[in-house]
């Protein structure tokens, strides 16, 4: 872990934009319960709509699920190297 400086330019609740400082553009600071429930949403309209959906369709919805997955993963994996606990449950 280390410490660096950010630009914050909106401290809106859950929808934080800051940029970082080895980054030209902000982004979104994503709070991980937001994010883990995205996932679980996610992963129920996935399940819902793999038979009504096209294929192709389907393909794109289903890696949108994995791209939210992706992040999830990672910020876990995070947490668990500096022993901090979950904001979440599983």
């Amino acid at each position: 872990m280390h410490i660096e400086n950010v630009e914050i330019y909106s401290d809106e609740t859950n929808r934080v934009v800051m940029r970082h400082p080895g980054r030209r553009f902000p982004g979104i600071l994503l709070q991980g319960d937001s994010l883990h429930t995205m996932c679980a949403t996610a992963d129920r309209i996935c399940a819902a709509a793999r038979e009504s959906l096209d294929p192709g369709a389907y393909k794109d919805l289903n890696e949108l699920r994995n791209g939210l997955w992706a992040y999830l993963n990672a910020y876990k994996r995070a947490l668990v190297e500096h022993n901090v606990p979950m904001p979440f449950s599983e």
